[in-house]
Formats: C-alpha cells, structure tokens, sequence
C-alpha cells in the first residue's frame, strides 16, 4: 500500500511506503517505538537555501537535537541512522558538519561505526581554495548488536587467486569467494561484480535522475546502505525526504519506507517519482553503470588551439 497521508494504525502490518507533506517532527510523533531500522537522511546544510533559514552555526546544529532524540526513540535497538553532510562555508571559511554532528549524536548515546566518504567527480568550482568533491556518511549504531549484511555489498578481492602461504591453509585460497569488505571511501562496487568500483556521481545537469531539487541524493547512495544495514521488508526512514530519493532506493531493494517533506514543491515531485517507480517510467541510474569518460577523440576533452602554446 502507497500512503501520502498521515500513518494508519495498521502501520507496520499493510502499508509499504508513507509518504508526508508536512514538518518531520509531525510524522515522528506518530511513528511507534522502536519500528524504523535504519534512518537514512541528508539534512539541510545552513546554506540559505529556500527550504531553509540560514543561522549560526552553533543554532544550526543544536536546532537538530530534538528531531535526534526521536529518530533514536523510533529506531529498532539493531538500527543503524546514516547522516549524510558537506561543508559549511562561511567567508570562504570551511566548517565540516561531521565533525560538529558528531559530538550532537554522542548526546544521544549513540555509537559511530564509520566516517564514510562519498568522493565524486563534479561540483563548484573554487578559487581560493580547492574545489570540493566529497561529503560524508556518519553511521551511527543504537547498541553493539546491530545489522550489518556485508555479503550483500562486498566487492571483488584485488588478488583472488592469492593463497595461504603457510600454516594449516598452505595452498588454500586466502580470500573470501565472495569478495572483500569495502572501504570507507566509496566511489562503489558493482553489485553485478563486473567491475570493481560503484563511480556514484552526484545528481547534476545530465544525470537522469536530476529533478529540481538542488541537493538531490543520488538513489544508489541509499542501496548500498539499506542493502548492508537492513533486512527484506524492514522499514527504512528518511526525515527530510527531498524528493523522495531514499524512499525510491528502499522499496527499490524490497524495503519499506517512510519520509517527509515540508516543502510542497519538493513533495509534489516526489510523489510524481514514487507513482513513476511503480509504473515502471521512472528513470534510475543503474548500480554499477561507469561514468562516462572522454576518450579524447570528443572536441570538449582537447587543449583548444589558441591554449597550445601556453603549455
């Protein structure tokens, strides 16, 4: 069952997908205890964007403190919450979220599994300083006994044919035959294991799942982390759904989801894409696709002529 409403009291038992046009702390109120397995988000950034106030960033970071305290109530005592931020810049000045997120969540008694970094290939450029090209993943765990499917995300081992070289396995296979366990570095791994790296760009001008949004989480993001944190049919949520992305990645992989989204623009196109997901017109990058990389013979990847004498 799709819900756009408000949860029924049969949540949990028929409903698939709920998704809320409202503020998140409405929603949360009405979610039971300990029902969501893994919270996967990536909150404003202060920017002044129009979804958003631009504040201190001390005002900032503590406006976030209630909203932690109920993802923890409603989080299953084996969840996992993903908290995906950039950077603050103020004056040319950088203020990693992370870092300052970090000692907010340990608040909360919560514990940090990984630092995890999403590097990819496109964004501003800046001049005074190097361009950024990565954000960061804070996984966080509500106890020492927690989910974590590593077989569903591991990647091709480098060496496959290496073998023991001594001991009781001398001449035995020392890798694992289902491959490696990823880094904390993701450019990705192909789920097909036809390659070794998942290349995940972020949601620009020519990626097909660009909307209006213009901090839009990419949907293979989400599955790697509902894929590795979460079982079939488990309920993943996303407090500031945007235009419903990780919502798409979590039914997409046989999960259930819930979100909100205040922002009625925002929303409205949201829904658009679930309703597209489910009749099959929705465009997603495929796990796994390269990104594409100019061979040199396209005329936007040569040294223009009036440059090559500079050089």
């Amino acid at each position: 069952m799709f819900k756009t409403a408000q949860i029924s009291p049969d949540f949990g038992v028929n409903e698939s997908i709920v998704f809320h046009n409202g503020d998140t702390k409405n929603l949360l109120a009405q979610i039971p205890d300990n029902t969501i397995s893994l919270v996967i988000t990536s909150p404003p950034y202060n920017l002044g964007k129009e979804y958003e106030m631009e504040t201190d960033l001390n005002t900032y970071i503590q406006s976030f403190d209630g909203i932690i305290a109920e993802l923890v109530r409603v989080l299953e005592n084996n969840g996992s919450i993903c908290w995906e931020v950039g950077n603050y810049i103020k004056k040319g000045e950088v203020f990693p979220l992370d870092v300052y997120f970090y000692n907010l969540f340990l608040t909360h008694n919560l514990k940090l599994r990984n630092r995890i970094i999403w590097q990819f290939g496109h964004g501003l450029h800046a001049s005074k300083r190097f361009s950024g090209r990565y954000e960061t993943i804070l996984w966080f765990t509500k106890s020492d006994k927690y989910k974590f499917n590593l077989d569903a995300v591991r990647i091709p081992s480098k060496y496959p044919g290496k073998r023991h070289f001594k001991g009781p396995k001398a001449g035995q296979p020392s890798c694992n035959p289902l491959g490696k366990n990823p880094s904390d570095i993701w450019k990705f791994v192909a789920l097909d294991w036809e390659k070794e790296i998942w290349d995940i760009p972020n949601v620009k001008s020519n990626h097909p799942e660009k909307t209006a949004h213009p901090c839009q989480f990419p949907i293979e993001l989400v599955e790697r982390c509902v894929l590795a944190l979460t079982d079939e049919k488990d309920w993943i949520f996303d407090p500031f759904a945007g235009v419903a992305s990780a919502l798409i990645g979590a039914i997409h992989q046989g999960r259930r989801a819930i979100g909100a989204e205040k922002e009625k623009k925002y929303y409205d196109i949201g829904l658009k894409r679930i309703y597209s997901f489910f009749d099959g017109s929705l465009k997603i990058r495929p796990i796994g696709k390269r990104i594409f990389e100019p061979t040199g013979r396209e005329k936007v990847s040569q040294i223009p002529m009036e440059w090559r004498n500079q050089r």
